[in-house]
C-alpha cells in the first residue's frame, strides 16, 4: 500500500493536473516550461521545452501562417526580435536595401548591433523601381520593404520589386504590420518573408509585445526556426494567448478602424490648417491607385498629417487632443497620436518637423472629428 507522502511532497503532488481529458472552449494557457516524457523516452506532441515550442505558440504560429497564406510562421518576443532574426539569417558582409523612411529602430539595429557583422545598407525610395534596381550590388542579400511605410505611408509596388529581387537572386522581406493580412498578403505578391509586429493589430489592445516571421520556403524556415529556438527570443505562453485572442476580432477591429481613418482623413484634408494628409485611401494620395490594386478591400487605419505650422506648435496641437493619447505604438482599439520627428532622433530623421502620426481606433467617428476640430481651432 502506498504510504501518504510527507508535506513537502504532498505540496507538489496535490497540485498536478488531473483534468487531461477536459475540453475547454477557450484555449488554456500552457505555462509549463517542460513536458513529461513517455517510458520509452518519446514525447506525445513534440513538446519538450518551451523555448523550442509551446502549445500556445504553436496555435499562434499556425493562425498567422494561415492568415498570411504561408506555410511556416515563427513567433518572437517582439517585432524587433522578428526583424533581428530575419537580418541575422544573412551572411556577414552582406548588403541590404532599406526604405528611405524606414521605421527608425530598424536602421538603429543595423547601425549599432550588426555593425560588427560588416553589414552595409543603402536607403532607397522604394516607390522608385529604377532607383531600387540601380542600388543593387553584387553582395546585396536582402531587400526590405514597408508598405505602407512608417510614418509617411509610402506604397511600394510589392509585386514589381519581387521581380527585381528574383532577377538578382536576393531575399525579399515585406513588413506587413500596417496593412495586416486583412488587406494585404505579400507572399502572394512575390515576397519571400513577411514580418509583423504582432504587438500592433494582431494583439490590438496595447497590452502585449510580439513579433512574427512568415515564409513559404523550407530552407528559409529552417534558418529562422534555428535562430528562434537557439537565440531564445520567444514569446511567453500568456503573450501568445493574448495575441491569439486578439486575432479572433482582428477583421472586426481593423475594418472599423479603417472606416474611421478614411472619414477622419477626408475631414482633415479639407481643413485650412492642414498642409497635407498622407493616407492611401484618399484619391489625392500619390499612390492611391497602387494601394487600391495591392490592398484588398481597405487602406488601413494609419495616417499622418502635415500641419501648416512650426515643429513646436505641431507638438502643442498633439497635446490638445482629448481622444487621441500621445503615445508610441499603434494598432490598438484606442486612438493614438505622436510627433515622430522628436521620437526618431531629431535632425537625423527624414520625417518632416510638422508631421503627426495618427493611429485611429474604434471610437465613434463624430467624437474623433470633433476632437481634431477643437485642437486645430
Amino acid at each position: 500500500m502506498k504510504s501518504k507522502p510527507k508535506f513537502e511532497t504532498l505540496a507538489i503532488e496535490s497540485t498536478k493536473n488531473e483534468f487531461l481529458n477536459a475540453q475547454p472552449i477557450s484555449t488554456p494557457i500552457y505555462l509549463s516550461s517542460t513536458y513529461k516524457r513517455n517510458n520509452d523516452g518519446s514525447y506525445n506532441n513534440d513538446f519538450v521545452y518551451s523555448r523550442t515550442d509551446n502549445p500556445n505558440r504553436k496555435i499562434l504560429e499556425k493562425s498567422i501562417a494561415s492568415l498570411e497564406n504561408g506555410k511556416f510562421a515563427f513567433a518572437f518576443a517582439s517585432g524587433m526580435a522578428a526583424v533581428h532574426a530575419t537580418i541575422q539569417s544573412l551572411k556577414a558582409n552582406s548588403h541590404i536595401l532599406l526604405p528611405d523612411d524606414i521605421y527608425f529602430a530598424i536602421r538603429k539595429l543595423v547601425d549599432e548591433v550588426f555593425k560588427d557583422w560588416n553589414l552595409t545598407y543603402d536607403l532607397v525610395d522604394m516607390t522608385n523601381l529604377q532607383a531600387v534596381e540601380k542600388a543593387v550590388k553584387s553582395n546585396t542579400a536582402l531587400i526590405w520593404v514597408e508598405s505602407p511605410s512608417n510614418p509617411q505611408l509610402k506604397i511600394s509596388d510589392i509585386e514589381a520589386i519581387s521581380k527585381i529581387a528574383k532577377k538578382y537572386n536576393i531575399l525579399y522581406a515585406v513588413d506587413n504590420t500596417w496593412a495586416t493580412p486583412v488587406f494585404q498578403n505579400p507572399l502572394e505578391l512575390g515576397a519571400d518573408i513577411v514580418v509583423h509586429s504582432t504587438t500592433k493589430y494582431f494583439g490590438g489592445h496595447s497590452d502585449v509585445l510580439g513579433g512574427c516571421v512568415v515564409v513559404n520556403d523550407e530552407k528559409i524556415a529552417e534558418k529562422i526556426k534555428a535562430i528562434q529556438s537557439l537565440s531564445g527570443a520567444v514569446p511567453a505562453p500568456f503573450d501568445c494567448w493574448l495575441i491569439a485572442r486578439g486575432i479572433q476580432t482582428l477583421p472586426l477591429r481593423v475594418h472599423k478602424q479603417t472606416e474611421n481613418a478614411l472619414k477622419l482623413a477626408q475631414y482633415l484634408e479639407t481643413h485650412p490648417k492642414i498642409e497635407q494628409v498622407l493616407y492611401p485611401g484618399l484619391e489625392s494620395f500619390p499612390q492611391h491607385k497602387l494601394a487600391k490594386k495591392q490592398q484588398k478591400n481597405g487602406f488601413g487605419a494609419m495616417l499622418s498629417v502635415l500641419i501648416k505650422t512650426s515643429k513646436e506648435e505641431t507638438l502643442i496641437i498633439s497635446t490638445k487632443l482629448n481622444y487621441f493619447t500621445t503615445a508610441t505604438s499603434l494598432g490598438g482599439v484606442e486612438s493614438l497620436v505622436e510627433h515622430r520627428k522628436s521620437v526618431e532622433g531629431g535632425d537625423t530623421s527624414p520625417t518632416p518637423d510638422n508631421l503627426l502620426r495618427i493611429s485611429v481606433g474604434i471610437e465613434h467617428i463624430d467624437d474623433l472629428i470633433a476632437d481634431w476640430q477643437q485642437a486645430l481651432s
